[in-house]
């Protein structure tokens, strides 16, 4: 019998064997990977994670069980997680994901007791040169966008839509003016479900006026009907490399809290503007960016004095 022991399910089995019944064989093997999986995509702890996290770490999960479905559990250990992670060495972001799927999957069966040892504990993230995968625009990028894609088109609205909200692209499709009022807009966020009460700026407010909008949603598409977050992003990326700009609909909030945290915003009002938890470390990052650059400007403008030269040692006569 394939279900453990003194579960409801194996009781079934037990007296269907007994009665010299035929035992289904429901699923995957257990003890197995995938049947680990498939117990932790029915569980409380994973109905109550995000849906677009639910989506990422599914997506690994099946990628998971085609190389490694059918092996037994405690075949993955320590050695494999390093493996997995390490085959993805190249793209730092997904490295870090995979882990992350493997620790909640990990973290949640020692809870549950289907296991005694999570195999990710000490295994550290990989380091990349942007931590979040995703291209920061630079201020040479905003003014080519904004150059190719004049206000009152479709592009430029979603442009400054990310800019100057600090939205992620599921939030920035379902904003709209239902959502507006007195010149501020409220919205609990699809990702972390906080909500973020921000102004609509002079820019935006500018751009909105100019430019065809959906009747709930202020970006629509040629039909006036709302995007999806996906058919968005691949839209937006269109308009993206049709402008020449390496950039995304994620970096370009990356550019609205790269220009706040230097006009001088505090890391409570980061968090406040772009939806993080309080003491989260993206704000820190930013916060920290910034003051680097103040500083470093700041003693460009003020050189040290030059150092006296002396005369060799050699004393005036």
């Amino acid at each position: 019998m394939a279900e453990p022991y003194g579960t409801e399910a194996f009781w079934r089995d037990y007296r269907a064997a007994l009665e010299g019944k035929p035992v289904a064989s429901n699923g995957p093997t257990s003890g197995t990977l995938s049947w680990l999986i498939a117990k932790h995509l029915t569980s409380a702890e994973w109905s109550e994670l995000k849906p677009a996290t639910r989506k990422q770490r599914h997506g690994f999960y099946r990628a998971m069980e085609k190389t490694a479905g059918n092996q037994p559990l405690k075949a993955i250990d320590r050695r494999a997680v390093l493996a997995g992670r390490d085959r993805r060495r190249d793209r730092p972001y997904a490295a870090n994901n995979f882990l992350k799927a493997l620790r909640g999957l990990f973290g949640w069966a020692v809870l549950a007791g289907y296991v005694t040892v999570d195999p990710t504990l000490g295994i550290k993230p990989l380091a990349g040169n942007n931590d979040d995968g995703f291209h920061a625009w630079s201020e040479e990028e905003l003014e080519r966008f904004e150059a190719h894609w004049p206000i009152g088109t479709r592009q430029r609205l979603a442009f400054d839509l990310l800019l100057y909200t600090g939205l992620r692209r599921g939030d920035a499709v379902r904003l709209g003016r239902p959502h507006v009022r007195d010149c501020e807009f409220t919205m609990r966020t699809e990702k972390t479900g906080m909500v973020v009460i921000a102004p609509i700026l002079p820019p935006l407010a500018a751009s909105i006026a100019a430019t065809r909008t959906g009747d709930l949603t202020f970006l629509a598409t040629e039909r006036g009907m709302p995007f999806g977050k996906e058919s968005f992003g691949n839209w937006f990326g269109k308009a993206c490399r049709t402008a020449k700009c390496p950039g995304s609909a994620h970096g370009l909030r990356k550019a609205g809290a790269r220009r706040a945290a230097e006009g001088g915003a505090s890391e409570a009002q980061l968090n406040a503007l772009f939806g993080w938890a309080d003491g989260s470390r993206e704000s820190a990052t930013y916060t920290r960016t910034a003051n680097r650059a103040k500083l470093a400007r700041e003693a460009r403008r003020n050189p040290a004095p030059p150092a006296k030269v002396r005369d060799g040692g050699r004393k005036a006569k």
